[in-house]
């Protein structure tokens, strides 16, 4: 009798095993997240944070360039040291031409005349709480419609483009590993 109890048992406990494993592996920790934290500042000010709908400030938008710093920052910021993003302004590229008429004023038009604009300040701490490197940026390009930015199903690629070209100049030098 002792022998089937023992074998039940035995694989009993492989199957508990099994399920907490699987449940420890299904629930991966984001380590991001408390390496990279933005923050936006009175988005109810912010120039123009909104996809289409002429309301406030739409705070999908916003979760979509906090998820892209987010991704984007692990990429450029050696693991090491912490980025702390305020956003202060968000201008997205395009406007609306209300003069158009009512069948296009939900629509953004995108030309030279509306290029992305977003305002920013940021800092880096190391491992030992020291500020590495801080400042302010203005971050904008006239010349949006000249970049191949792709996909082009993505409202927020202009944005998202001159976001990386930032992330990758201002700490190429970080990720290199010299710190000034």
């Amino acid at each position: 009798m002792k022998f089937p109890i023992r074998r039940w048992l035995n694989k009993f406990s492989a199957i508990a095993f099994l399920l907490l494993a699987g449940c420890a592996a299904a629930a991966p920790v984001d380590k991001s997240v408390s390496r990279i934290s933005v923050t936006f500042i009175e988005p109810e000010k912010f120039t123009d944070a909104h996809r289409a709908e002429l309301e406030p400030t739409s705070s999908g938008v916003l979760r979509k360039l906090e998820k892209f710093l987010i991704d984007a920052g692990t990429r450029y910021v050696p693991a090491r040291m912490k980025l702390n993003i305020r956003i202060t302004d968000v201008d997205l590229a395009g406007d609306f031409e209300l003069f158009r008429g009512p069948q296009a004023d939900q629509v953004r038009i995108t030309k030279g005349l509306y290029p992305p604009h977003i305002l920013l300040e940021f800092e880096v701490v190391d491992s030992t709480a020291t500020v590495v490197k801080s400042g302010k940026r203005d971050l904008t390009d006239i010349n949006v419609q000249l970049r191949s930015v792709y996909p082009r199903e993505d409202y927020l690629r202009y944005e998202k483009d001159i976001l990386r070209d930032w992330l990758r100049d201002e700490f190429a030098v970080l990720k290199a590993g010299k710190t000034n």
